[in-house]
């Protein structure tokens, strides 16, 4: 049995009421709250949220609130681990047929409910510690570098200067959009990156942080032409 977890505090400062804002016609989080409950593989998608606003929106779309975040896991320093390890342990208390948690972000817009089909048919026939969204960076890492006044410009790679762009090594980055792990997976905060992880790769243009004002418009950008 699974359940999804959906983070999202109130206390947003870059883009304030970020998680709630209008998003081409909707609360941003409705997006991947209804993907969720569409994708009809979830016994409950649960909010886990500090905000008044935003649990009576979540209730609105399908969301289900049965506990509220503690504040020390809602400012600016709490890690997602935290807030998944906090929402593990109240389920395995609480809900104790359920095997898996998905965390999926209150910003993922472009979520569709193939990738959380998928990706979770991928987790659950292989031995993997997470299956989480991930895509390929759109120019090669190797030609990245530093600049500043002081330091004036350094490569990152500089032994790879000469190295043709087609003989460079692909790098993928995470795509902030979902990620399958067990329960035990996420109570002891196992580290996604690495071996025992597997990605679900996204194409480039369906991926979009929201970090500030910029990525909001570019993202709105992309959803008014999907949806065109």
């Amino acid at each position: 049995m699974n359940i999804a977890i959906i983070p999202a505090r109130g206390g947003s400062k870059r883009i304030p009421k970020k998680n709630i804002r209008n998003f081409c016609g909707k609360p941003m989080l409705s997006w991947p709250l209804e993907v969720a409950l569409k994708s009809k593989i979830f016994d409950q998608v649960i909010i886990s949220s500090d905000d008044d606003e935003i649990i009576n929106i979540s209730k609105r779309y399908g969301g289900v609130i049965p506990f509220i975040r503690p504040k020390e896991l809602s400012d600016d320093f709490a890690t997602s681990d935290d807030v998944m390890k906090h929402a593990a342990e109240w389920v395995k208390i609480n809900i104790p047929k359920i095997s898996n948690l998905c965390c999926i972000y209150a910003t993922a817009a472009f979520i569709k409910t193939e990738d959380l089909t998928e990706s979770f048919k991928l987790f659950n026939e292989n031995s993997f510690n997470y299956v989480f969204s991930a895509t390929d960076f759109a120019a090669p890492i190797f030609r990245s570098f530093s600049f500043s006044k002081e330091d004036g410009l350094k490569m990152f790679y500089p032994e790879k200067y000469n190295t043709r762009s087609q003989d460079l090594p692909v790098a993928y980055h995470d795509a902030g959009m979902f990620y399958w792990a067990s329960l035990e997976t996420w109570i002891e905060q196992k580290v996604v990156f690495d071996q025992n992880s597997f990605p679900y790769l996204l194409p480039r243009w369906r991926v979009q942080d929201i970090d500030n004002k910029d990525d909001w418009y570019r993202a709105e950008l992309i959803m008014k032409v999907l949806n065109s």
